[in-house]
């Protein structure tokens, strides 16, 4: 059947770390779909980015009314039906009892789920997406039954799998239409946790790209010995080790630059350990940036590095490649999927500093014409698995064929 309207929902939109949603959402309308934005939170977060502030604009907020506007919604949904109410409220008493959150989160959850399902009835749209397997999508899943429409979801790792049975992934697989794996590692980590007469549902879609991010970029290649580092400051992302390795190129009198682009819970941590170990001349955190100026930092560097624990596939790692810079990175998740060591970037164990040392010292020194082959090879390698309107025709199809 063929679908012209959808709706996204998600846990907070948008999000200075979500880029990758806005793109895919705005690659969707470009293909002709109409996209409703439906976001639990984020109303009030502040933002760098002007897109995401228009994509503000467009969203509808669950929690905006606060627990009355909700109440009122669950109400209205008991009195027109009762019955698929009660079952629904039984359904989700059940999966409270073994779950990342007490039952009075999952109680909120099925109240937005009335307040959502009324929306989408006042605009008759046929199809829900939620991104990530958590708690965005328990809401999708309870929509559904309460007779709500269809419903996919996107998995991204690496939270779904650090938690499948508490946030009870293949129940929301058994009750979704289809749904979405951002790699085939992705793909495998959801087979684990469901039955083989579900895999069937399991597509992968790649993040992607546009055009406009990688148009225009200088066909340069940096001379300055200065690497980037584009992530939320968490422990997932291995900046920890990644100044480790920093003060073994600095005791080897390597001459370089370290930018943290991003913010996040670990920040006084890593200021701690930049000023412990007398980086304070090499290291450099931005706080959180714009997709924009994310875009000129690469464009900066040699190189981009991520040494990551826990991964799915980063969008900056594409990001990087599409602007011709080749990535340090880890063998986990879907890294390897698209980084080639040696041909369009650098791999290394994750949590190996000496490793990622070595590799660090080989980028910096390499020549510009070697850094330039490794640039073209990484921009083909995107363009071929990671082009947004590719991506985004496969998902417009899988909406027309599941949709209710």
């Amino acid at each position: 059947m063929k679908t012209d309207k959808v709706a996204y929902l998600v846990n907070q939109y948008p999000k200075v770390s979500h880029t990758f949603i806005r793109r895919e959402i705005l690659a969707l309308e470009a293909k002709g779909l109409k996209v409703s934005r439906f976001s639990v939170r984020g109303w009030e977060n502040e933002l760098p980015d002007p897109v995401d502030e228009q994509e503000r604009q467009k969203t509808r907020y669950l929690l905006q009314e606060g627990m009355m506007g909700l109440l009122s919604a669950g109400i209205s949904v008991f009195l027109q039906r009762p019955k698929v109410f009660l079952k629904t409220l039984w359904l989700t008493l059940r999966i409270s009892m073994r779950a990342d959150r007490p039952l009075p989160f999952h109680l909120v959850y099925l109240l937005e789920a009335c307040k959502a399902l009324q929306w989408l009835e006042q605009e008759k749209i046929e199809h829900v997406h939620a991104h990530f397997g958590a708690n965005s999508t328990t809401v999708a899943m309870l929509i559904r039954l309460l007779g709500g429409p269809t419903y996919s979801f996107t998995v991204h790792g690496p939270e779904e799998f650090d938690k499948p049975e508490f946030i009870h992934l293949g129940l929301k697989v058994q009750h979704a239409a289809f749904v979405v794996a951002i790699t085939s590692y992705c793909r495998s980590q959801i087979f684990r946790w469901i039955s083989y007469s579900h895999w069937y549902k399991v597509k992968i879609v790649h993040c992607g790209i546009d055009e406009n991010f990688y148009s225009n970029a200088p066909d340069t290649v940096v001379t300055e010995p200065r690497l980037v580092c584009v992530g939320r400051l968490c422990e997932q992302k291995g900046q920890l080790i990644l100044l480790e390795a920093a003060q073994r190129l600095q005791q080897k009198g390597i001459p370089f630059q370290l930018i943290l682009a991003g913010d996040g819970e670990m920040r006084p941590e890593i200021e701690r350990q930049i000023d412990q170990r007398n980086l304070r001349q090499q290291v450099q955190i931005t706080g959180w940036i714009s997709s924009m100026q994310v875009r000129d930092e690469l464009l900066k560097s040699k190189a981009m590095v991520l040494p990551s624990f826990g991964e799915g596939l980063p969008v900056v790692i594409m990001e990087a490649m599409a602007l011709k810079r080749p990535v340090i990175s880890t063998y986990i998740a879907g890294i390897p999927e698209l980084v080639e060591h040696g041909v369009n970037g650098y791999l290394c164990p994750s949590g190996d500093v000496e490793k990622l040392a070595e590799l660090m010292e080989t980028c910096l020194l390499a020549t510009p014409d070697a850094l330039a082959r490794m640039g073209q090879q990484a921009q083909l390698a995107v363009l071929q698995q990671h082009n947004m309107a590719t991506e985004a025709d496969k998902l417009a199809s899988l909406f027309s064929e599941f949709a209710q």
